[in-house]
């Protein structure tokens, strides 16, 4: 399975952006689509997570700000950002909980994206 993670860039605080975040190869099902982030000198921090039944949890510091989603016929999931703020900017990486499958059974595994950069300038 592969993760592939698009949508940063450079935004003026207060700006939007939307991370998006397609997978692909051997998968049964996506149970959990996460987001997480990881700014410079700092811990790679939970930033949202949806389930597959829509169940969203999301980090005090983005509540009101953030909308996870997901699209589960194009197993890509989506952070849209909004009022976004300096302490936002990082390097956000999707992670997906998914049940895949080889020659020996099926099995579950979380998988990472590459990250991509969100830069928020003051």
């Amino acid at each position: 399975v592969q993760l592939q993670a698009s949508g940063g860039g450079f935004v003026q605080s207060g700006g939007s952006l939307r991370l998006s975040c397609a997978a692909s190869g051997n998968i049964l099902r996506i149970n959990v689509m996460g987001w997480y982030r990881q700014a410079p000198g700092k811990q790679r921090e939970l930033v949202a997570t949806i389930s597959n039944g829509g169940i969203t949890n999301y980090a005090d510091s983005v509540k009101g700000r953030f909308t996870i989603s997901r699209d589960n016929a194009k197993n890509t999931g989506y952070l849209q950002m909004s009022s976004l703020k300096p302490e936002d900017t990082a390097v956000y990486f999707c992670n997906f909980q998914v049940t895949t499958y080889s020659s020996s059974g099926s099995y579950r595994r979380n998988f990472w994206g590459q990250g991509t950069l969100v830069t928020v300038s003051a």
